[in-house]
């Protein structure tokens, strides 16, 4: 039997499916529900030349007011293994809900692209599998989680990730990556770096990379407490000192509350969620890079001010991007009611869609945010998410 062709469409909104509900019209959308459709869309894109996109969630896309005009291969594919079972059994048949655990005991799971992530944490957490409870509640698909390294509340995909399947654009193949060839840093990796070649003059990014992830197998503990919290906001949250671990449930729960304070868990009836969560990276500086931010800070913000900071490894630290924005003048709902694109009233590191604006205004008030905090500090902020035929 031939395999199953993918489902195309022509002029697709963009806009409804991105988490900013923003972007013109797709010229071609192809909705690809195995790894070999999407090997085989993204093979046949390039052989005509087009520009690709991949997209999963598009919680980490801005798409121009002018769409794009190439092949959108939105990636649907579904599958979640663990140690050679569907997560949910022991890869016998037997259900293991409700088992205590002890941590010793490694699980090794598969999970496809195409896969919704926070109901793969769910469904860990449901299963007493430790590892990416602190994860809970981001928006997007499994596929984008090493692309981004994401991370929240003291831990990071990179942590848990054994390798990643791909199909290699450059050698027209499917390779498997351990996960030590990822290249995974603060919120970036190889396969993001790839996207981020400088474009020529005038002309927009390039939206996808060399490689284009088909599925991700993580690493993971059966056992019903956490790891080592690590963030004080969490363990303020939980009750309990940094480093000490807590049920996967409760930790659950307590970032999901989080987050929903920040208006960062998708909600339809809340504008302040129509984001792409983060918009700026938090600046990361070595000890006399932050110490002159320091002083500069206290210029500003008076003579007893700290900058908030994290350890950011190898003798680094990231300085608090929200604070930076605030103090430059920038506080939540800037510039206002009636304005279009502003900053979320719950974070000022998300800018929101109220339901009025245009991709076009959203990128003049992040142009406006970072030339404030440069011009206020000497700082330059780094965007995060991919833009989409457009320039920031």
């Amino acid at each position: 039997m031939a395999p199953e062709t993918a489902k195309v469409r022509e002029r697709v909104a963009l806009a409804d499916y991105t988490t900013l509900r923003l972007g013109g019209p797709a010229h071609r959308l192809v909705e690809a529900a195995t790894d070999e459709q999407v090997v085989a869309e993204v093979r046949a894109a390039d052989e005509r030349g087009e520009p690709l996109l991949i997209l999963g969630g598009g919680s980490n896309l801005v798409v121009a007011d002018g769409g794009f005009p190439g092949t959108v291969v939105h990636v649907a594919t579904s599958g979640v293994r663990r140690d050679g079972g569907p997560l949910g059994t022991n890869g016998q048949g037997g259900s293991e809900r409700g088992t205590g655990g002890n941590g010793q005991d490694p699980v090794e799971l598969t999970v496809a692209a195409g896969e919704d992530w926070d109901a793969v944490v769910a469904a860990c957490v449901g299963e007493g599998l430790a590892g990416l409870e602190c994860l809970s509640g981001i928006p997007g698909r499994a596929g984008a989680t090493p692309i981004q390294n994401v991370g929240a509340y003291g831990q990071e995909v990179a942590e848990r990730i054994i390798s990643v399947r791909v199909y290699d654009r450059k050698r027209g193949a499917v390779l498997d990556l351990a996960g030590a060839d990822c290249g995974f840093g603060y919120r970036t990796s190889a396969f993001k770096r790839s996207i981020q070649a400088e474009p020529a003059p005038g002309e927009p990014a390039t939206v996808t990379g060399r490689f284009v992830v088909l599925s991700v197998r993580f690493l993971l503990a059966r056992d019903r407490l956490s790891a080592p919290v690590r963030y004080a906001e969490l363990a303020r949250a939980l009750g309990v000192v940094e480093g000490d671990r807590a049920p996967l449930a409760a930790v659950r729960s307590a970032v999901l509350g989080l987050r929903r304070g920040k208006g960062m868990v998708l909600d339809p009836d809340d504008p302040d969620t129509r984001s792409v969560g983060s918009f700026f990276l938090n600046p990361v500086l070595d000890d006399e890079s932050f110490a002159a931010l320091e002083r500069v800070a206290r210029t500003v913000a008076g003579p007893g001010i700290r900058i908030p900071r994290y350890p950011a490894g190898d003798g680094l630290v990231k300085a608090s991007a929200a604070w930076l924005i605030e103090q430059a003048g920038f506080r939540k709902g800037y510039p206002g009611a009636g304005a279009g694109a502003r900053i979320s009233s719950k974070h000022t590191l998300a800018l929101v869609n109220p339901g009025d604006a245009t991709t076009a205004g959203l990128l003049a008030l992040a142009r406006t945010v970072r030339e404030g905090v440069r011009e206020t500090f000497g700082v330059e902020l780094a965007s995060e998410p991919v833009l989409v035929g457009a320039r920031l």
